[in-house]
């Protein structure tokens, strides 16, 4: 099983504005999934992304859209790149901006990848993309190139603003299509490419842009700094087991046998391994548990005895005596501490 890290809350959510432009039934999306739609109320959170490639491929089938990808770039804001859109509107020039996606780009997800070349007066942005669904990839690639040729123009002011030309290994959509793409960045676009690249000329980078703001750049770098420290502390093993314990919690399931299973090892591999990271599968699941807990309590009507039940506790009493004592207090306390909105 690939691992595909995890994807922000709010590149989800630009997809999501896009579904339901489109009239699709996204609550359906979410369920199949396994993602309650509450999600998207929170600013930093993330899911995985087996389950970002999966609401992906589930749009694709729903909207039967060939450029689905192109077409939800429409709906990039600067909140579609967490922090990082915060950090490229302060920036002084649109090349100082470009800067920014390599070292930030984590905080978006871990779709994929940026690099960076210069030569001859133009600079190449190269995206490889870690999506391996042959359904998914060339959205997603498609996605993101639209994304930033739209907000590269928000930022700049500039409408007309255009790269010098795109490379993508997808397959042509068909001639009709291509003049979607045409449209939309105005400039050659080469299908069947060997990379998915998009060149920019060297006088555009230099576009100054419109609130340039050195000091709350910085500020917003650190913080970004701190919150890649924070997805960096646990390792992939780690990440990998909470998110299977967060799937199968969704069906109310705690046992370590079949997390092993869905990570194709057995369950003393799996114990193992874990005790060289120096954690038991137990501290995982209470921590999983308890993230999954809060979010129910304060972004569903669930009742407190069936959040219990959905977190596979067998008595509710249990569920609160846990829960207290992380919290320091009762789940109903804890959700009557929910911030008036």
């Amino acid at each position: 099983m690939k691992y595909l890290g995890t994807a922000s809350v709010a590149a989800l959510r630009q997809y999501t504005r896009a579904a339901e432009s489109a009239g699709a039934d996204t609550a359906a999306l979410f369920k199949k999934v396994g993602l309650n739609s509450a999600i998207l109320d929170s600013d930093e959170g993330r899911i995985n992304g087996e389950q970002f490639q999966s609401f992906i491929r589930l749009l694709c089938q729903q909207t039967n859209n060939p450029i689905l990808g192109l077409e939800t770039g429409d709906f990039v804001q600067p909140g579609s790149y967490s922090v990082l859109g915060y950090i490229t509107m302060s920036c002084a020039t649109l090349g100082e901006a470009v800067a920014r996606i390599a070292p930030f780009e984590k905080l978006v997800g871990d779709m994929g990848t940026t690099g960076l070349t210069m030569a001859q007066g133009s600079i190449k942005l190269t995206w490889n993309c870690n999506y391996d669904d042959p359904i998914v990839r060339p959205q997603v690639v498609d996605n993101v190139f639209a994304s930033w040729v739209n907000y590269a123009r928000w930022l700049a002011d500039d409408t007309a603003a255009s790269p010098n030309n795109v490379r993508l290994k997808r397959q042509s959509p068909g001639t009709d299509l291509e003049q979607a793409y045409q449209k939309r960045w105005n400039c050659p676009v080469h299908f069947g490419a060997d990379e998915d690249s998009i060149t920019l000329k060297q006088e555009l980078l230099e576009t100054r842009l419109r609130q340039p703001d050195p000091l709350l750049r910085k500020t917003l770098e650190a913080h970004a700094l701190t919150q890649l420290a924070s997805l960096d502390t646990d390792t992939d093993l780690i990440s990998q087991v909470k998110q299977s314990i967060q799937k199968q919690l969704m069906h109310g399931i705690t046992r370590q046998d079949m997390v092993a299973e869905d990570l194709g090892v057995t369950s003393r591999t799996l114990q193992r391994k874990l005790s060289h990271e120096g954690v038991s599968y137990q501290k995982l699941l209470d921590e999983v548990r308890q993230k999954m807990a809060e979010d129910y309590l304060l972004n569903s009507d669930l009742s407190i005895p069936d959040i219990a039940l959905r977190l596979g506790y067998s008595e509710t009493t249990s569920f609160h005596r846990k829960f207290k004592a992380v919290a320091g207090m009762t789940p109903g306390e804890f959700r009557q501490s929910k911030p008036v909105s």
